[in-house]
């Protein structure tokens, strides 16, 4: 008869037992264990409307976030002249299985165009509408309409972003040229294109030094 090593069989057994384990940890570990990408929802300001494509938005975001050592992955969902309507519109399939966050900066046309900003609150709310619904942590970032609508269009437009974040518990940026500062018009140009509308090269370096740290809070949560 042959003789049995008990010490032998106990350590296949465990090792056996320590192959299962591995395998199931492989199954069920989360889909976040890479790096987190990240939707950019938007219009030109998000495209980077007359900017060679490395100073845009999203371009120098990536790398602002790489500067402070996070793995990320940014996807440019900018849409030039796109309003609040065509970001609820196409939501759905922008926030495909592979994204796990979404930045939305939509408004600005709507403002251009003076639309009813109970539409624009609507469209926005669908758009976190879909986002809830898909699991996706949201960084909403705020427009400040100009007075020359009037106080009561100012004050119904610039309450859509604080209100629907709130209701909806996503993150919040206030205004999305922030880091333009506080200064004149004319102070203010040096950092904007010739239209006055789209921030030049070093105009988007202020907003996403300032628009960053934000953008770190929602890569941390989407992991």
């Amino acid at each position: 008869m042959r003789l049995i090593n008990k010490d032998f069989v106990t350590y296949g057994a465990c090792r056996a037992l320590g192959k299962a384990i591995a395998a199931f940890l492989m199954l069920v570990s989360p889909a976040w264990a890479g790096p987190v990408t990240v939707l950019a929802l938007g219009d030109s300001l998000t495209q980077g409307y007359g900017l060679v494509e490395d100073q845009g938005f999203v371009p120098q975001m990536q790398k602002w976030i790489a500067d402070q050592g996070l793995e990320a992955r940014l996807v440019n969902g900018g849409v030039s002249g796109d309003t609040t309507t065509g970001g609820a519109a196409r939501v759905e399939w922008s926030l495909t299985p592979e994204v796990d966050a979404m930045i939305v900066t939509l408004g600005g046309n709507d403002l251009l165009r003076g639309l009813d900003p109970a539409m624009s609150r609507g469209n926005i709310e669908e758009i976190l509408k879909v986002a809830k619904a898909k699991g996706i942590e949201v960084l909403l970032v705020g427009m400040t309409a100009p007075g020359n609508y009037g106080a009561e269009y100012k004050a119904d437009f610039d309450a859509i972003y604080p209100e629907l974040s709130e209701a909806y518990g996503t993150l919040y940026a206030g205004n999305f040229f922030a880091g333009l500062g506080e200064g004149s018009p004319a102070d203010l140009q040096a950092y904007f294109q010739a239209d006055g509308i789209h921030p030049n090269a070093e105009g988007v370096a202020r907003i996403v030094e300032a628009l960053g740290p934000k953008v770190v809070e929602l890569i941390t949560a989407a992991k």
